[in-house]
């Protein structure tokens, strides 16, 4: 190891926080590939009495690494919190079950008693859940009350080690008289499907202790919703349900409003962008209005529900004290369901409130000129939609119902993209919009590029329109001898808030479609190499936004590091 590495570690060891029983190397971007990389991290461990929790988040941890610091853990029989997400950034998906492994043995041996376990952000899919699975199973984790595994890419072969993990856990913990009693579990973002769902639904329903479900953007379709609203019935001390993005349709909202009706302590109730539809929604509605006292949060937004069910929703929740919002974004109910709904909550004292985000008033009237002017384009072409914002308190709708859907163009899909308008401009979608996007201004394929890439889904159907959307936008722009590829590049990194800019541009909201795109695009005979490294430095570096979207990152990553 060279001496200004060396150097450079210890600079960010010495920022190394310690209190509590907890020791933190979080954020520091630490690239331990050898044990002679980790050695100050060792030192820092060995010499840490009463060591309770580790936090490596933040750090690329390599096998040989992880062996030399889990050698360091088997001594730390006190140790209860491993905060262990976004610590593989990098790493081939190979590397990471082996170091799993020798870190869970550690524990095993150390005779440590977990209470937190997250691994969250690490891209290790079905083969890394093999990784944890015999710490899961033993004594190490029959205390163990909180369970993160977010953004994970487990799939449908992970949940189902992870539920059968789990419920031996349970067993054996059982058999000495103390059974698992897990309170917290955090799954989304792991394309779970119907029967990774089922086999947890499984897991949950003999543990019986759940306070907090977190399972959002899982390709889980009603099957699958309604093992999982049979399971929740079973656990009545649960306070948190989010399976945001996720299809429910009737079948799947009327199990789990049956569910409810039998949980008494909810809290909050997270079923965005969930297909409830109209039917759904009054189930729900009925069940929130026949106890429930303790809500505090309803999210129905996305869902395709009309008016006559939005205002029953609305009625049901009159007598909710606790009450602090109502979501009801994005469904069809029109100017007068809108209006009605306003008077409804006003009677409630829950009329909308200014949404109290911190931002400069200057930003405040841009964004509703800009939002002014594209409502009116919209309405130029027939299309009328309709959006009113009523942020904290309730969100309304649009003013359209999809029931006949109208006409999509592609200047209507780039002003307000979604995968459904990007399905409905048909099998001419890629030809059309690299028709009508100017490639020899960069700024605009730049914009066409992101647009495209928000819509980004792991569906089959949408995934296919995104990538060749992009690669006969792409292939245009990369082959047209007036392109610019640096002034593209840098111009996507300052759009994607990973670049600095004099101007004043704001960034995308999130990157994971953007860099799923990019991963794909990338791998193109079009996409000029001498970008990819330009791409890697910028994608490495440390920055809140990619955080929150490791498992893309992490994919990105790797294929750049393969070309």
């Amino acid at each position: 190891m060279a001496s200004e590495d060396i150097t450079k570690l210890a600079e960010s060891l010495a920022k190394t926080k310690v209190g509590g029983g907890q020791l933190s190397f979080k954020g520091q971007s630490l690239k331990l590939n050898t044990a002679e990389d980790a050695e100050e991290v060792i030192k820092q461990i060995e010499e840490f009495d009463g060591l309770e929790a580790l936090r490596l988040e933040g750090n690329t941890v390599g096998v040989e690494a992880a062996k030399v610091i889990a050698k360091a853990l088997e001594k730390k029989s006190e140790l209860k919190r491993c905060h262990w997400s976004d610590m593989f950034t990098g790493r081939l998906r190979s590397e990471i079950p082996p170091a799993l492994i020798s870190l869970g043995d550690a524990l095993i041996t150390a005779g440590a008693q977990l209470v937190e376990l997250d691994l969250s952000d690490n891209a290790f899919g079905p083969d890394g859940v093999r990784g944890f699975e015999a710490l899961l199973k033993s004594p190490a984790c029959y205390t163990l009350q909180e369970l993160r595994l977010n953004n994970c890419g487990m799939g449908i072969g992970g949940g189902k080690i992870l539920a059968t993990a789990l419920k031996e856990c349970h067993r054996k913990s059982s058999a000495q008289g103390k059974p698992l009693a897990l309170k917290i579990f955090v799954a989304g973002r792991n394309r779970l499907e119907n029967d990774g769902a089922t086999a947890l639904a499984e897991a949950f329903g003999i543990i019986g202790t759940l306070e907090e479900v977190h399972m959002p953007q899982n390709g889980i379709n009603h099957p699958g919703i309604t093992a999982l609203a049979q399971a929740f019935a079973i656990n009545p001390l649960l306070k948190v349900i989010n399976l945001n993005d996720n299809t429910f349709t009737e079948k799947g909202a009327v199990a789990m409003a049956e569910t409810l009706k039998a949980l008494r302590q909810i809290e909050v109730i997270n079923f965005g962008d969930c297909l409830v539809r109209s039917k759904g929604a009054v189930a729900i509605a009925d069940a929130v209005k026949e106890g429930l006292h303790k809500l505090k949060e309803l999210n129905l937004s996305f869902c395709e529900i009309k008016r006559d069910a939005a205002l029953t929703v609305a009625e049901a929740i009159e007598d909710k004290t606790e009450l602090e919002k109502l979501d009801l974004n994005g469904n069809c109910l029109g100017e007068e369901g809108c209006e009605q709904l306003q008077e409804i909550l006003e009677g409630f004292n829950m009329a909308a409130e200014e949404d109290d985000e911190e931002e400069e008033e200057d930003e405040d009237e841009e964004e509703e000129e800009e939002e002014e002017e594209e409502q009116q384009q919209l309405k130029e072409r027939g299309q009328g939609e309709q959006e009113s914002l009523t942020p904290k308190k309730i969100i309304d709708s649009q003013d359209s119902t999809p029931v006949p859907s109208p006409p999509v163009d592609v200047a209507t899909f780039l002003a307000f993209p979604s995968p459904e308008k990007l399905l409905r401009l048909g099998p001419k979608c890629s030809v059309l919009i690299a028709q009508q996007t100017d490639t020899s201004d960069v700024e605009k394929v730049v914009t066409a590029l992101l647009r495209i890439s928000s819509v980004f889904k792991d569906e089959a159907p949408v995934k296919t329109a995104v990538h060749e959307t992009t690669d006969a936008l792409m292939r245009k722009a990369f082959t047209s001898a007036t392109f610019n590829s640096d002034a593209f590049i840098t111009s996507l990194l300052i759009h994607m808030g990973l670049l600095k800019s004099e101007e004043k541009i704001k960034a995308v909201p999130s990157l994971y479609g953007i860099l799923m795109t990019l991963n794909h695009m990338v791998q193109q005979d079009y996409f000029p190499k001498s970008l990819a490294p330009v791409l890697s430095a910028f994608v490495t570096k440390p920055n809140r936004a990619l955080d929150s979207c490791s498992f893309a990152r992490h994919m990105l990553l790797q294929t750049l590091h393969q070309l």
